[in-house]
């Protein structure tokens, strides 16, 4: 068999100690880029079309980290990065800045641009399905109930108003400023920040106390609405209360308890109370 050299020690320690080129480090997130950039992804949608959906808007919220690039805003690496930015990109609005921080991170340490490419596809997935879930399915839900219960409490029109913008916009910012920070630290390794507690167990948690919040928003509303007066009085308060009661015992003797014995149980109850009262 030919010598290849592979069995020279002399050459493979040659080649166990070629230096591999190291990533540049990505200058701080100071505050005044952090504002920059978070004041941008709240008009990520701005551009919004079929054909590159939010990929604008991403190369529009990426754009003030990018001057920091050799060369400025007239160097070729910029114009690059900004271009490579703008491309197809599709994500909840909110979450994105999580990718607008990893992907600024990215061009700022050179990371080779095929690679960044591949990190942009990779995120569009999870990004959509974990915000439609936490903010679409779970957030904006329960910031609308909160606004009936408000209602159901005689607050005037705009205190209700007011209530749920306070509480959604509380919501979506922090989602939108820790996305953005999240990315940054990360960066490439973002996978990292799409594990966090609230992103993977926070729909189920704020979707639990939804129905509580239903079942006490929707009788008093209810109440407020065919003229009531006062919605702490007894029946009223005591329906509210019953309601979220009666939905967790249904949901503990889901499989325990046939469907007619409950609505028998119940009927009872309700011929019960009206003969007493």
């Amino acid at each position: 068999m030919p010598d290849t050299g592979l069995n020279n020690p002399a050459l493979r320690t040659e080649t166990v100690s070629m230096p591999v080129p190291a990533l540049v480090p990505a200058a701080p997130l100071t505050t005044k880029l952090r504002l920059s950039m978070l004041l941008r992804c709240l008009a990520i949608q701005g551009s919004w079309n079929y054909e590159i959906l939010v990929g604008n808007g991403v190369g529009f919220c990426v754009e003030p980290a990018l001057r920091q690039l050799p060369g400025g805003v007239d160097g070729p690496q910029y114009r690059e990065a900004l271009a490579r930015q703008s491309m197809y990109f599709n994500a909840h609005p909110y979450l994105a800045a999580l990718a607008i921080g990893a992907l600024a991170r990215a061009e700022l340490e050179h990371v080779p641009p095929a690679r960044i490419e591949r990190f942009r596809t990779a995120l569009c997935g999870p990004l959509g399905s974990v915000g439609d879930r936490l903010v679409w399915a779970a957030w904006l839900p329960a910031c609308s109930l909160v606004a009936l219960l408000l209602f159901g409490f005689r607050w005037s029109p705009l205190g209700v108003v007011a209530g749920f913008l306070v509480l959604y916009n509380l919501g979506h910012l922090g989602l939108r400023d820790w996305g953005l920070r999240a990315g940054w630290y990360h960066g490439l390794r973002v996978a990292t920040a799409l594990g966090h507690p609230v992103l993977q167990h926070g729909p189920r948690y704020i979707g639990l106390v939804s129905a509580v919040l239903g079942g006490l928003a929707l009788p008093l509303a209810a109440h407020r609405a065919i003229g009531g007066q006062n919605p702490l009085s007894p029946i009223p308060l005591g329906v509210a209360v019953a309601t979220p009661v009666l939905a967790t015992l249904l949901v503990r003797l889901q499989g325990r308890a046939e469907g007619w014995r409950v609505v028998l149980l119940l009927l009872a109850a309700f011929v019960l109370y009206s003969v007493v009262h």
